[in-house]
Formats: structure tokens, C-alpha cells, sequence
């Protein structure tokens, strides 16, 4: 049983007269869906945690953790002697709600602890919502532990599935170096990051609002200028075609096409921006939200999901169509001192943020391990 992992039994060690008691609590061995993940790395207490290396799925290339096979009921008994419970993150759109519960019978049939965290309530991989929301009803149902990021998130959930959630914030995801500042400019940098349009990017309806948006402010006197950044390879080329187009002519808007940026890189790209606007058309939570917290750039988002609510003074809503909201969202992000690249009052906002996110992260990462521990205790008591 799990519980056996996490109670060892105790030593007894002899001093003079005393005898002094030591109980041994071995790492609980977590399968994660999927372990690979740098949010997966963020949140785990290598002290007190082993994670499990995602499984490879058949004839998938190297370092390709999907279709996670933890999932699979065949993996789940033939490796029940490996792991002490199942943390699923990621990843479910690749099976069905019934295969799905398959995978929920089986770890009760095992013996095994699902904790799931609700990332998305919509899947920003997926237009269609559906079978993701019969999905994520599954494994709410089936948990013996959920975890949401933030309060409004978990209002929502139990809303869905009438059971407890465990709130815990997203914690950074940068290491313990000092992050970068950004260069100073002479005018008002913002940025869209437009990635691979991806289903949830709205990148025409976003750009075309941008372009009204600055051309706007300029005509009002603003120093301003916006940079619409996509990746070489994209998912819907004629949605490309069409931003270039709104972009060519525009006053003060730029298009950079490029490689996918690595992590260090798109740190720097978004340190140089005064904001980042967040072109989503559905969602839940925003890494990017999280990233841009960390570099103290300020983000103007549309209103969906629950993005506002990881960190409210740095979110400034606009409606896509709605170039008026836009432009004095963008306003409103830029008036502080700290908003602008390579100053020294931006220096020193990452630098307290920094010091702030890395404690909450040793926070973050204590609570999760207690999550666990319920849990096992939860299924031995069963």
C-alpha cells in the first residue's frame, strides 16, 4: 500500500540510559502527467519527492512525454510497485473521458492516490471545449485530492464538482539568478507574442485592435510603438498572412518572425517591453502572466479565465474590437516608474520580486508535499 512508502518503520538508537526514537519518512514517489514540465520542476521538494521519468511513449522522438502513458491502465498495473500516487498536470486531451475512467478504476483498484490540478479549465490546445470539460469532470470526480492556483479558479471548480480544492499560487518559474532588467528606449515599448497561433491566440483580432490602439495614442502625442512577434512555424498560416497585412502599413507597429525563443531568450524579449498584451481568446491560468510578474513588465489581457486574479495590480483588461479599451489599458500599464525597461526603479522591483517569488516557491512546494501526505493517508484509511 502507498502508506508503507511514506511510514517507515522506526530505528531505535541506544545513548547511556535514553533510547532516542528516529523515524525514517522516505520521498513519496510521484508519477507526474507529465514529470518533464518546468512548472512540474517548480513545485516539487526534491527533500521530500522523487518524481518518476515520464514513460516514452511508443515510437515518439526523444524527450516527447505525450501521449503520457502513466494514463494507460496496462502502465498503471505494471508499474504499481514504482510510484506511490499519480499527479496529473497536463496532457489529457490525449485520451477520451471513458478512457480517462479507466484510469481512474484502476488506480482504486491498485491502491493508488490521483491528485489532480486544474490548470485548465478550458484547454487552450483545444477550439472545441467539450469532451475536455467531460474530462476534466472525470478526473474531478475521480481525485482523491484537487489543487487549483487561485481563488476565483477554485470558486469555479467547486462550483463544477461541489468538492474541496487545495488553492496554491503558480510559483515563478525562473531559477535563483538574477533575471534581466530590459534596455532603456525612447519610446513606450509593448509587445504580443503571437507564439505558433495556437487555437486559443485570437492573433488577427488582437493585432487589428493594436494597430487602431497605437495609431491612436500617436495621434494624441504618445511616444509608443508595438512589436507583434510570431514564431517561423505556425499552426494557421492564413491567420499569418493576415497579421502581416494589418501590419504593413501600420504607424508604429513592427512584425518579427522568428525561431521559437528558449527560455533565457524570451526572458530578455519581454524584460525590453514597457507591457505585454496577452492575446487570448480562451483560457484558464497564463504562465506568461506568471513570467511577466517575475520581470515586473506590467500585462494588458483580455478578460477571460481566471488571469486577472494571479496578480491583480499588474492585469489592465481591454476587449478585443474594443481599440479605445486598449489603448488606455496600455496607458494605464506604462504609468508606472517601474514599468520601464533598463530604469533603475524596474531594477529594483525584479530584484524585491525575486526575493518574494523564491520564498513563495519554498511555500508552494511545502504545501504540495502536505497535499500529497492527505492523500496517502486518505487511501490507507480507505
Amino acid at each position: 500500500m502507498p502508506g508503507d512508502a511514506v511510514r517507515a518503520p522506526s530505528r531505535t538508537q541506544a545513548r547511556g540510559e535514553h533510547e532516542i526514537v528516529v523515524t525514517t519518512v522516505p520521498p513519496v514517489r510521484v508519477a507526474a502527467v507529465p514529470s518533464a514540465h518546468p512548472y512540474v520542476a517548480a513545485i516539487t521538494d526534491r527533500d521530500h519527492v522523487t518524481l518518476l521519468s515520464d514513460p516514452p511513449p511508443p515510437g515518439a522522438p526523444a524527450g516527447q512525454w505525450w501521449p503520457p502513458q502513466v494514463l494507460l491502465p496496462s502502465w498503471l498495473e505494471a508499474h504499481a510497485d514504482d510510484f506511490d500516487l499519480v499527479h496529473v498536470h497536463f496532457g489529457i486531451e490525449s485520451y477520451s473521458p471513458d478512457e480517462l475512467r479507466a484510469t481512474v478504476e484502476t488506480l482504486r483498484r491498485i491502491g493508488r492516490p490521483l491528485v489532480y490540478t486544474v490548470h485548465d479549465l478550458e484547454n487552450p490546445q483545444l477550439s472545441e471545449q467539450d469532451a475536455h470539460r467531460a474530462s476534466l469532470a472525470v478526473l474531478a470526480a475521480g481525485a482523491d485530492a484537487l489543487v487549483t492556483l487561485t481563488d476565483t479558479a477554485d470558486a469555479e471548480v467547486r462550483g463544477i464538482v461541489h468538492r474541496p480544492t487545495t488553492v496554491i499560487a503558480h510559483p515563478t518559474l525562473l531559477g535563483d539568478a538574477p533575471r534581466p532588467t530590459g534596455h532603456v528606449h525612447d519610446v513606450a515599448r509593448i509587445g504580443v507574442h503571437l507564439r505558433d497561433l495556437r487555437p486559443n491566440i485570437d492573433g488577427v483580432g488582437t493585432t487589428a485592435t493594436l494597430v487602431r490602439a497605437v495609431a491612436a495614442l500617436r495621434a494624441e502625442g504618445a511616444r509608443i510603438e508595438a512589436v507583434v512577434r510570431m514564431n517561423e512555424r505556425v499552426r494557421d498560416a492564413e491567420a499569418a498572412a493576415s497579421i502581416d497585412l494589418l501590419v504593413r502599413d501600420a504607424d508604429g507597429v513592427s512584425v518579427e518572425r522568428g525561431a521559437r525563443l528558449d527560455d533565457d531568450a524570451l526572458a530578455e524579449w519581454l524584460a525590453d517591453l514597457d507591457a505585454c498584451v496577452l492575446p487570448y481568446r480562451h483560457g484558464t491560468q497564463s504562465g506568461w502572466a506568471e513570467l511577466c510578474y517575475d520581470l515586473a513588465v506590467p500585462v494588458v489581457g483580455t478578460r477571460i479565465g481566471h488571469i486577472a486574479a494571479q496578480h491583480p495590480g499588474d492585469f489592465h483588461a481591454f476587449d478585443v474590437g474594443d481599440p479605445l479599451s486598449l489603448a488606455r489599458a496600455m496607458v494605464e500599464a506604462t504609468a508606472p516608474a517601474w514599468s520601464t525597461p533598463g530604469s533603475t526603479p524596474r531594477t529594483a522591483e525584479v530584484d524585491r520580486r525575486r526575493a518574494e517569488r523564491l520564498a513563495e516557491r519554498s511555500e508552494v512546494r511545502a504545501a504540495h508535499v502536505a497535499v500529497y501526505r492527505r492523500a496517502l493517508d486518505t487511501e490507507v484509511a480507505a
